[in-house]
């Protein structure tokens, strides 16, 4: 399949506001879905399907799979690309605006979601994932190299941040590859990186969420502050309720959000809650 054709024939334009950069080299899209681990007994999510050359290369292993496209003007583009492929179904909708339980609904069980994403949506969709699915089992991502480094980030480190805690807290995440801007059409201004989370609801006791997320929002809001001025703040405690809490954990009271571990984030979550 000739994807660069299909797209000239079609007289596609494309559209820089849906961050469309499409994968066109057969093998790289096929060791993406090798990575993803994937079998024919797999039901895959598929966000952002663009020219469908990655969906073509999923569809050859998975058991079914269903991707949201939000640019109408592909229809005749996928129509081409993925003819042949009789267990893919194309939802020409924004993704963001279908509830989760719908969404999980119409795949009918547990399932990996799969996608190459812009970075302006690559936060609000992970996140929304992570927090508020319940079917799915690990999520694989394609998305700027720079925002994947701070998924995967260790404490103590410039990109360790809000989102490294909070998908960490429930999940295990690992760069399994990196993309130079030259392996895709058009070639994007960054190079990429691909994400596996593996969903793990059970890897730390957090006593609840929410009150979990409110802490690791609090403790970043301002990096150059320390903890316990972003908990007087983002709670109204006092500074000595601040550092009591802190010091029962054994964390030094000048201590910054960044330094402090995923584990610890759940134990004084646990404690404020």
């Amino acid at each position: 399949m000739d994807i660069k054709k299909i797209l000239k024939d079609e007289n596609f334009i494309f559209k820089k506001a849906f961050g469309q950069n499409f994968l066109t080299d057969d093998e790289l899209l096929s060791s993406i879905v090798d990575l993803s681990g994937i079998d024919e007994n797999t039901t895959v999510l598929e966000i952002g399907v663009g020219g469908g050359t990655l969906t073509r290369a999923i569809s050859k292993k998975a058991k079914r799979v269903v991707g949201f496209e939000i640019d109408k003007n592909l229809k005749p583009v996928l129509s081409k690309s993925l003819k042949d492929c009789s267990n893919v179904e194309i939802v020409f909708e924004d993704v963001m605006k279908w509830d989760i339980e719908r969404i999980e609904e119409l795949l009918g069980g547990k399932y990996t979601l799969i996608a190459n994403l812009p970075y302006y949506i690559t936060t609000p969709i992970i996140m929304r994932f992570i927090e508020d699915a319940k079917m799915v089992e690990s999520i694989v991502i394609t998305i700027q190299k720079e925002v994947a480094e701070r998924i995967v980030a260790s404490e103590k480190t410039a990109d360790y941040g809000s989102i490294t805690v909070g998908i960490n807290a429930v999940a295990d995440s690992k760069i399994v590859k990196y993309l130079p801007r030259e392996l895709f059409y058009p070639a994007p201004n960054v190079d990429s990186a691909v994400v596996k989370i593996d969903i793990n609801k059970n890897k730390y006791n957090i006593n609840d969420s929410k009150a979990f997320r409110k802490l690791v929002k609090n403790a970043f809001t301002m990096r150059r502050k320390t903890l316990v001025n972003n908990l007087m703040k983002g709670y109204g405690f006092s500074r000595a309720i601040c550092e009591e809490y802190l010091t029962k954990l054994n964390i030094p009271i000048t201590s910054r959000g960044e330094e402090l571990s995923v584990k610890q984030f759940v134990d004084l979550s646990n404690l404020i809650s």
